[in-house]
């Protein structure tokens, strides 16, 4: 996909990942919304960079979701990328008494639920565009669970399966490309209480990301993710140990 020129639209836009995505979009050329539930972290990148608006919005709420909508195509916004960055972990692990019901049902909403029905509701306008993207931001632990983020490893997983159900279904019908990212783990607040070494800096995750939409990688594996993805393949149990040793180092 082309990298410029483009109206994108970042949910979680005000930290981490998405933070930077919308500075290196915003830097190629892109007008770039933002979108998130701290309106005051959101303010803060709009007087930062370029052709950037900020617009509050819970994914995880439908009116929320229509307001964006209505918002942006009042405006003449026509998206044509949609990044789907926002997303919700709970570092613990299971066993009586870990609240996991809960907590899967935070992760599942925001991580699975509210990206399937955001991406439902812009699907017709990003269907009009020439050039369209869905981006969805997923995770190593979509392939090779977590012990210690075991439920926002199921969702990921979830959103995983319903990327590449959603490329199939568009494959032929359209002109949006789906892609998948795949990040390790990244220095943001975000992953604060994730154990892990060596994580990777937002600005080297978004390079990578930005490098392979430009060469049509549709699955997208930055860092370890790559040797892990390929030893997933060959031996999964191996990749389940390997992953959960670097998770306790």
């Amino acid at each position: 996909m082309k990298t410029s020129g483009n109206t994108i639209l970042i949910t979680g836009g005000g930290s981490g990942i998405g933070l930077e995505l919308a500075r290196q979009f915003s830097k190629l050329n892109n007008r770039v919304i933002i979108c998130g539930r701290n309106i005051d972290k959101l303010r803060s990148v709009e007087s930062e960079l370029k052709d950037v608006t900020a617009i509050q919005c819970d994914i995880t709420d439908n009116a929320s979701v229509d307001h964006l909508f209505q918002v942006l195509t009042s405006a003449g916004l026509d998206v044509n990328v949609l990044i789907n960055n926002a997303a919700k972990a709970n570092a613990y692990y299971l066993g009586p008494g870990a609240g996991a019901g809960r907590k899967a049902s935070e992760e599942i909403l925001t991580n699975y639920i509210a990206v399937v029905e955001l991406t439902e509701r812009f699907l017709p306008l990003l269907l009009k565009q020439a050039g369209a993207a869905i981006i969805n931001v997923s995770s190593v632990v979509a392939l090779v669970p977590g012990l210690i983020v075991p439920t926002y490893s199921a969702s990921k997983a979830a959103l995983h399966s319903y990327t590449q159900s959603l490329r199939l279904s568009l494959a032929k019908a359209s002109n949006v490309k789906v892609f998948e990212v795949m990040p390790p783990v990244v220095d943001t607040d975000f992953s604060r209480d994730i154990p892990g070494t060596n994580r990777m800096a937002p600005s080297s995750v978004v390079e990578e990301i930005v490098r392979g939409l430009a060469s049509n990688e549709l699955e997208i594996q930055i860092g370890m993710t790559k040797s892990l993805f390929g030893l997933h393949k060959q031996d999964p149990m191996a990749a389940l140990a390997m992953l959960n040793r670097i998770a306790a180092t």
